[in-house]
């Protein structure tokens, strides 16, 4: 497998950081998820006879994480238009994409939601355009899988964590692992990837003795965005 990156924040560099994966980024390499233009000069190559992409998985850790931000057209542009810009394209070169989503298309949901439940997504941009781009995946791409989770930035940085927000995150090590694990396994669908259930303030108290519990700031914040992990622990990766 020859394995390719996109974006360098916190999961696509310790992604790299565990397996050694190139990234690519528009901070660090000037690649535009916006802009279809800059796929063929960055991901492909010609070889004196045919042109042809230098991989055969890419995985998109890019997005537009700001769930406090009402910038529409901007979590359009990166979460949904840039992910169906993409689709496309690996779908014409032969390319397996793993693409990141999250659990806060299942915020709001009853339940502990599987793969298969209908998403109920939280009343954000992101969430909205974050979900709209799985249903993208799901419907065009030829070779794809979706891997919804959160991840958490190790060790805890902040001086307060959230008591009353639950689910599945945990820190983006464990995270970035289980990941590079099933793209090994060659996973296709949709698996929700986490650990077992908790709070911010219990997975927090983890890395940061002295961290004080918190409230969720607002209702841009989900309480609950727990999931269904049975097809994960199933698959009993190694």
């Amino acid at each position: 497998m020859n394995i390719l990156i996109l974006g360098n924040g916190l999961l696509g560099q310790e992604l790299s950081n565990q397996t050694g994966w190139k990234t690519l980024s528009r901070n660090k390499d000037g690649f535009d998820i916006t802009d279809p233009t800059t796929y063929s000069k960055m991901l492909s190559t010609y070889d004196g006879t045919a042109q042809y992409c230098k991989y055969d998985t890419i995985i998109n850790c890019i997005a537009n994480t700001d769930t406090y931000s009402n910038d529409r057209q901007h979590h359009w542009k990166v979460n949904y238009k840039g992910v169906a810009d993409l689709v496309d394209f690996c779908n014409e070169w032969k390319i397996k994409l793993i693409h990141i989503s999250t659990d806060y298309v299942y915020a709001n949901s009853s339940g502990i939601p599987t793969e298969e439940d209908v998403p109920v997504h939280q009343e954000t941009y992101y969430a909205y355009t974050k979900l709209l781009a799985d249903g993208y995946v799901e419907l065009r791409s030829n070779n794809y899988l979706i891997v919804r989770t959160t991840h958490k930035p190790d060790p805890f940085p902040y001086d307060k964590a959230w008591l009353n927000q639950i689910g599945n995150f945990d820190y983006v090590t464990v995270t970035a692992s289980l990941i590079s694990k099933l793209v090994k396994s060659g996973s296709k669908g949709i698996i929700n990837v986490g650990t077992q259930m908790k709070s911010v303030f219990e997975l927090a108290k983890r890395t940061r003795a002295d961290v004080l519990p918190g409230l969720v700031p607002s209702s841009l914040v989900p309480n609950n965005t727990l999931m269904n992990l049975d097809k994960l622990i199933k698959l009993n990766l190694k």
